[in-house]
């Protein structure tokens, strides 16, 4: 890759890993983040990152100077917040219209936007990347839809050449801190999976997905979505098998199934206490409704066919991603 290019983000879980992805390769990058003083990220890495802030347009027009592709990353990644519609919401929202106007205003030459299996339709399975998601209840999965769609509006209203990946659960190496994905794999190994939910989650490697965000910049088609996630989804127990598998010593117990019913009462009161102790919900009603014996498989043929997209098998990244995670106890 010959091409300067920009990351957003390089702190974060995707974009630190994307970072090292384009490194390897030799490509020329820049990568943002808000604050430049925190080297912890990039300790191991001969790079300096470079002063942005997606809620300042200005910020952005400056670090998009001599930049030919731009890898959209950064979003926030949370399920609640205390003020989730300003935190959430309308952070997400304002983060890409900052970035793809300046985008446009800077005549960048090809934009990988990086949306979410949020953003992706699940009323049909396998999920059809080209089919976007109208359930708009969960305000992060609302954030991500009606974020991906402004990025489309602003980038044909301006004719830029974009393509959006939509990654589903990323997991594995160079995390900073606990995503939502992590933590789920985090409170199976403390023993804090006190039942089996049976949401079926599209786990993916995150290296396979970097992997995937640089094959869109180079083989993506302008105007199209790709999937970036595994083609079958693994549930809890299954998760809690490879866990038991791996640390014998750790003595896992396999959870017991609990009712949908059960479940959004479980819900319910997670959500009332979070009123009163500001803290996140461990499950959200949301969820439940979402996600409850969902079998969140994904339709990856047009990221094979036309990216050479070969990501590595849930389980496989399961099990990678809990050994990452039991040696990296930091990581909180």
């Amino acid at each position: 890759m010959k091409e300067t290019v920009l990351i957003t983000g390089v702190n974060g879980h995707l974009g630190n890993n994307l970072l090292r992805n384009l490194l390897k390769k030799g490509a020329n990058v820049k990568g943002t983040v808000r604050n430049t003083k925190d080297k912890e990220p990039f300790n191991d890495l001969d790079f300096q990152p470079t002063y942005a802030d997606l809620l300042d347009k200005n910020s952005l027009l400056s670090a998009l100077d001599g930049v030919d592709i731009l890898f959209q990353v950064a979003a926030v990644f949370k399920l609640w917040t205390p003020n989730s519609q300003k935190d959430i919401y309308e952070a997400n929202m304002t983060a890409t219209r900052n970035i793809m106007e300046a985008a446009a205003e800077k005549g960048i030459k090809k934009i990988v936007y990086v949306s979410s299996i949020a953003a992706i339709a699940r009323k049909k399975l396998p999920m059809n990347p080209d089919i976007f998601n109208d359930e708009k209840e969960n305000i992060y999965y609302r954030s991500k839809i009606d974020s991906e769609k402004l990025a489309w509006e602003i980038a044909k209203k301006n004719k830029l050449n974009m393509v959006s990946v939509c990654p589903s659960a990323m997991i594995g190496s160079h995390a900073v801190r606990l995503t939502p994905s992590h933590k789920m794999l985090r409170m199976a190994l403390n023993k804090e999976l006190f039942a089996d939910s049976q949401f079926y989650i599209n786990w993916v490697d995150v290296k396979d997905v970097a992997e995937g965000c640089y094959l869109a910049a180079i083989h993506g088609k302008k105007g199209e979505r790709y999937g970036l996630g595994t083609s079958k989804a693994v549930g809890l127990t299954e998760v809690i098998h490879i866990a038991q598998e791996l640390f014998p010593e750790l003595q896992l117990k396999t959870p017991f199934k609990m009712s949908k019913r059960m479940l959004h009462l479980s819900a319910s009161v997670f959500e009332l206490m979070s009123k009163f102790n500001k803290k996140e919900p461990m499950m959200l009603k949301s969820q439940v409704r979402m996600y409850y014996k969902l079998k969140q498989d994904m339709d990856i043929r047009k990221s094979e066919r036309e990216l050479g997209y070969n990501p590595k098998k849930g389980p496989e990244a399961i099990r990678e991603a809990l050994i990452y995670l039991n040696e990296n106890k930091n990581i909180i």
